[in-house]
């Protein structure tokens, strides 16, 4: 079936879609991916099973969040830019707005007691999602004894090594690569297409790629994100404006394997480098992310308004504080719509490659043992106060202090884990349950 001879699907009728898509996007890349698939493959049939997973490869490899990624893939398959830009920006607009309402809260009422004991919840439950994401990831990926290899090759390099993620994925594909060729069983990945349509598939549009239209959309993308930095400029802003403009553009290039992946490095360098944050702020942010819908990288929207609250000296802090909102979430995902506009072509043109399906497997199991970092990272620190480096040569990481441990906190986790792994509750209903339980903890200490 050629373009010529493809059905029409009503734009209003896929704004609806992705409306309703986008106001139950919770629980993460893998709730959210879950939800894409439910409607749009299982019940409206728009795509089939194949096609969303030749997307979803795509969007693993790329750095930035996957989900929001690929509703901008599929969007573009279905109506063109108009399409893609409807789908990726209604995936972010309900978590910008919950979040903002909740930085807001977190930045004039922190030190009230319930806050406290919510966040005090929200922390230890997110625990539990992360290890979560790590055993549903795995499973899905680790599919044999090498997959395995590469998880904890990644693991050991990142967390030992202190190996940046863009290095980790290179290496990861170039071995999916030479896996391919030489131990094709090994990378099979079960997103690999053939070049034929289905009927599920009667609506998708797609174009050879060329060379001008690839310049024109990079063109176009790049001004769109130079944006911020021009008006900053222009009305010479605060300094914090532009170092979080210019810190999250880089992040947003590097942040593969999604939220988790970054979140270690992002809360380092916004705690010890720039000061935006306090210690243990990032999980409090996640925790926002994590119960409002949205990519989990949103949590760079609570960073951006923190650190101008804080830093910004030339106007009142809320307003500067929405400014810096608006600037990171700019820039973290102008980048996403330059990666499906400019490279979705040709990985439609590509449908069915052998050696990208075998890369895209290598870089899925590599992103398993950069979550697994992260879920160590947070345990350390949410659940001890005090922790050490240690070094030897060229091994370094974070050691506990075991004395600072701090029982009411890890009393929560052992709830969360208790109800998310052993009665199967909902992310929601857990962290609900672990809110009411920190909000309990903190009345009894005040």
């Amino acid at each position: 079936m050629n373009d010529s001879q493809k059905a029409t699907l009503p734009f209003s009728e896929a704004v609806r879609v992705w409306v309703r898509v986008a106001l139950h996007s919770f629980g993460g890349p893998a709730g959210q991916i879950a939800v894409m698939h439910k409607i749009l493959v299982e019940e409206k049939k728009w795509i089939s099973e194949s096609r969303f997973l030749h997307a979803l490869n795509y969007c693993m490899l790329l750095p930035g969040p996957e989900a929001q990624q690929l509703a901008t893939y599929i969007g573009w398959l279905l109506h063109k830019t108009k399409g893609g830009l409807v789908a990726g920006l209604l995936f972010i607009l309900p978590g910008f707005i919950s979040i903002l309402i909740l930085s807001i809260l977190y930045a004039y009422f922190q030190d009230v007691t319930i806050v406290q004991g919510i966040f005090f919840g929200i922390k230890p439950a997110v625990l539990a999602i992360v290890v979560g994401a790590v055993i549903k990831i795995g499973k899905r990926a680790l599919k044999n004894v090498l997959m395995y290899a590469i998880a904890a090759a990644a693991f050991l390099s990142i967390f030992f090594l202190q190996i940046d993620f863009p290095y980790i994925v290179i290496a990861a594909a170039f071995i999916g690569l030479l896996g391919g060729i030489y131990l094709p069983d090994y990378f099979r990945s079960t997103g690999q297409t053939t070049d034929q349509d289905t009927d599920e598939d009667r609506y998708l549009q797609s174009a050879p790629p060329t060379w001008w239209r690839l310049t024109r959309t990079v063109l176009v993308c790049a001004l769109i994100w130079a944006i911020p930095f021009a008006l900053i400029l222009i009305f010479q802003a605060d300094k914090v404006f532009l170092e979080e403009a210019s810190f999250f553009s880089k992040t947003a290039v590097v942040t593969f394997g999604g939220a988790y992946a970054a979140l270690a490095y992002m809360a380092q360098k916004a705690v010890e480098t720039y000061g935006w944050l306090k210690p243990g702020e990032m999980l409090d942010g996640l925790g926002m992310a994590e119960t409002t819908p949205g990519p989990l990288i949103q949590v760079v929207q609570f960073v951006g308004f923190m650190g101008a609250f804080r830093l910004a000296t030339s106007m009142d802090p809320l307003i500067a504080a929405i400014l810096g909102s608006i600037i990171v979430t700019w820039v973290t995902f102008a980048p996403c719509f330059l990666f499906i506009f400019s490279g979705a072509p040709y990985i439609e043109y590509l449908r069915g490659n052998k050696h990208l399906s075998s890369a895209l497997s290598g870089i899925t199991a590599a992103v398993v043992g950069v979550i697994l970092n992260l879920g160590i990272w947070f345990s350390i620190n949410t659940l001890f106060t005090r922790v050490s480096d240690f070094n030897i040569g060229i091994i370094s990481f974070s050691m506990p202090e075991i004395a600072s441990v701090q029982w009411g906190m890890l009393a929560v986790a052992g709830l969360a884990f208790l109800l998310y792994f052993k009665f199967k509750w909902s992310m929601m209903k857990t962290i609900l349950a672990c809110v009411v339980a920190g909000i309990g903890y903190q009345f009894l200490l005040a």
